[in-house]
């Protein structure tokens, strides 16, 4: 089984706790996961996440409905954590944050180690450019709601 690797880094300006708490929160990936792929949360909420949470959603992908579970497997707040699929699109998909305070905001890496059916040819003309555009997605997201001023609580 050929294993394929992708890569991101994004750094948002604000604190290492905030950034790992709306990571923490499952909900949050609906909001940054990019309409077309229908992904809804279908575990009852609230979720409470650490090492071994399973989490299932609902999505499609090129219009095909797809359910996917996945456990968590490191969480390690507020710097890790990792996710896998147990049931899914792919042969293996495993998911890793990372968080790492800098000056100025929180550095996020993901790295993601993942298998398809296929191989090289599906993955190179049809997974990895989704791959590619969900994570843009996601960065502009990110971008969007990080960048926005703190409020204070006297607003």
């Amino acid at each position: 089984m050929k294993i394929f690797e992708f890569r991101a880094q994004q750094t948002l300006p604000r604190p290492l706790d905030e950034v790992f708490s709306f990571f923490a929160q499952a909900t949050n990936l609906e909001a940054i996961t990019p309409p077309f792929l229908g992904f809804q949360i279908v575990t009852p909420l609230p979720i409470k996440m650490e090492v071994g949470t399973l989490i299932d959603y609902r999505l499609k992908i090129h219009g095909i409905p797809i359910r996917w579970r996945t456990r968590i497997n490191v969480w390690q707040p507020p710097y890790r954590f990792e996710d896998e699929q147990l049931h899914g699109p792919y042969r293996q998909w495993i998911h890793e944050h990372t968080f790492e305070e800098i000056s100025g905001g929180t550095l996020c890496h993901d790295r993601v180690r993942y298998a398809v059916l296929g191989g090289n040819l599906i993955n190179r003309f049809f997974v990895r450019p989704d791959i590619e555009t969900i994570f843009n997605h996601r960065r502009r997201c990110l971008d969007d709601l990080f960048q926005r001023p703190v409020k204070s609580h006297e607003d």
